[in-house]
């Protein structure tokens, strides 16, 4: 009774397109998630997740589950996830892309989940990184160690995003490092990220992963920008 006057005046909001949310309808409409784009990326090895990184760093594994397009659906839910502290859309991601991954990651033998680490600074700033919950459900359905310590960011920076390929490529390569143990080595690492545009965080965090004797790295995130 509480939850539902609750609702009446205070109506919870689909992130994707701002319509009220039914009953049955949890965190993201039905409308959004029939219309939401697709990558189908764990479908073929050498995707064009994949593809981003050929000659630049050695991939066992790259895959997005989503679209992301100027103004539209993705771009609005991670927003969301990102600014708006609604972190509980990383949550239904990370379940719902776990049911076309399973097989694949079951495949790699992977052992540890890293999430891509936000500056002290800025994550006292926003008091949370928008991929926890997209990487801790990806370990639970998948079995596997999140691991939030071994991969730290140096330098706090503000964002990357209006820099061309060329310089974010050049500022950000000395911008993460790693902290290990010799029981670190050896590991098949996913790395997770929210938004593929460049790669160059990526490439830049994979590359101080592999300062870690016999590491591997596969790379999976909630959305690729395309053009």
């Amino acid at each position: 009774m509480f939850n539902s006057i609750l609702n009446l005046f205070f109506p919870k909001i689909c992130p994707g397109c701002e319509a009220i949310l039914l009953t049955n309808e949890k965190v993201i409409c039905s409308i959004c998630r029939h219309n939401i784009p697709l990558t189908n990326h764990h479908l073929l090895k050498e995707n064009e997740a994949y593809q981003k990184f050929y000659g630049r760093i050695p991939l066992e594994h790259a895959s997005a589950f989503l679209y992301f397009h100027k103004k539209g659906i993705v771009q609005n839910l991670i927003h969301h996830l990102k600014y708006k502290g609604q972190q509980e859309i990383g949550d239904v991601l990370g379940q719902w892309y776990t049911e076309d991954l399973e097989t694949t990651i079951q495949a790699l033998s992977a052992d540890e989940i890293i999430p891509v680490p936000l500056h002290p600074k800025k994550f006292k700033e926003r008091g949370y990184n928008q991929v926890t919950n997209f990487g801790k459900s990806l370990s639970e359905k998948l079995q596997l160690k999140y691991n939030d310590g071994i991969l730290f960011r140096k330098v706090y920076s503000k964002t990357q995003s209006q820099k061309n390929l060329l310089d974010r490529s050049q500022n950000i390569e000395s911008i993460f490092d790693v902290q290990f143990t010799e029981k670190d080595h050896n590991k098949h690492f996913i790395l997770i990220d929210d938004v593929i545009t460049t790669g160059a965080t990526l490439e830049a965090c994979s590359r101080a992963l592999l300062k870690i004797p016999g590491t591997k790295i596969s790379i999976i995130c909630m959305a690729m920008a395309q053009s």
